[in-house]
């Protein structure tokens, strides 16, 4: 199994910025990518960015694309999401994932994290 832990959330102005961290744990060594997901309240969970473990391969939703920046540093089993030019839609908990296959059928989640962007 894979412990993930995030943080870097809080309560921002719209135009702000924020950087995420999420912390893997446990079986490291199996992880094949990462990734981030948000929920805003009364919404269904969406995807937000995503990052291979080898490659240096990026996925982005359009709706963050050219805003948000996702990176990694695998010595310290860490990913983060750079978040530039918050808006008050990207106000969700947003949750850390780590994929052990290469189609997420081995996913763990983190607890989440709350990012709040106030107009």
């Amino acid at each position: 199994q894979v412990q993930l832990g995030e943080s870097g959330g809080g309560l921002v102005q719209a135009g702000g910025s924020l950087r995420l961290s999420c912390a893997a744990s446990g079986r490291t060594f199996s992880i094949y990518a990462m990734g981030w997901f948000r929920q805003a309240p009364g919404k269904e969970r969406e995807f937000v960015a995503a990052i291979s473990w080898s490659g240096d391969n990026t996925y982005y939703a359009n709706s963050v694309k050219g805003r948000f920046t996702i990176s990694r540093d695998n010595a310290k089993n860490t990913i983060y999401l750079q978040m530039n030019s918050l808006k008050p839609e990207d106000t969700a908990v947003y949750f850390c994932y780590a994929d052990r296959d290469r189609l997420g059928s081995l996913r763990s989640w983190g607890q989440g994290t709350r990012v709040t962007v106030s107009s």
